[in-house]
């Protein structure tokens, strides 16, 4: 397994490059800044990089996607409901965060229950409204990439526009605690978790 986590950005955004160690081919989770940084890993291991998958449409989670996607030719992914913000600044937020302007469609506008393939992992994709409307977490066997969803001990904010919060609980307590409790949590921002420990600690519950 190809597991790597390189924090972006001045907001700190978890970007992941998971993949098989077999064949190289990865997925580019949330490239949210420094697009050369993150490409730079890729050549110097050799990755083939099939996927660029946006867990939700924020820009720190999105602002290198059209570098990569330039760089690489890999399909970019994210939820139908926040592939709008791909090419929106006020959705997206790089209007208000200062961030420069992006423009990049999405080749694949994934729904809850899509699986994509990276060498022999399947990445199922769960839909996890709340932090914005197209939200999603990603699970690999026992690996869950929360995005802005969970975080350790913590949740998603929902004071920014599409957010809701009774929303974004029901998506957590109906969609990401029925996993196991061994399920390793990697989140959007912050030191990764596992589910046991949110059920039994995360304070929002």
């Amino acid at each position: 397994m190809i597991l790597k986590v390189l924090p972006v950005g001045q907001l700190k955004a978890n970007c992941y490059i998971f993949g098989d160690e077999n064949t190289n081919e990865v997925a580019v989770i949330d490239p949210g800044d420094e697009g050369q940084r993150i490409y730079d890993v890729i050549v110097q291991n050799g990755y083939k990089v099939i996927y660029i998958i946006a867990t939700h449409g924020h820009v720190d989670h999105i602002s290198a996607i059209k570098y990569l996607k330039e760089k690489s030719g890999a399909q970019v992914v994210i939820h139908q409901e926040d592939s709008e913000a791909l090419l929106d600044s006020q959705k997206n937020l790089s209007a208000l965060l200062g961030y420069h302007s992006i423009q990049v469609p999405a080749d694949i506008k994934v729904m809850d229950g899509k699986v994509l393939n990276v060498g022999k992992y399947r990445l199922q994709i769960i839909h996890t409204p709340g932090h914005t409307p197209g939200g999603i977490c990603i699970l690999v066997d026992k690996i869950l990439f929360s995005g802005d969803t969970l975080f350790e001990h913590s949740i998603g904010r929902t004071d920014l526009p599409g957010g809701n919060h009774q929303q974004l609980i029901k998506s957590i307590q109906d969609k990401l605690f029925v996993l196991p409790d061994d399920v390793q949590v990697y989140p959007g921002h912050g030191d990764k978790t596992t589910m046991g420990s949110e059920k039994k600690f995360n304070p929002f519950f």
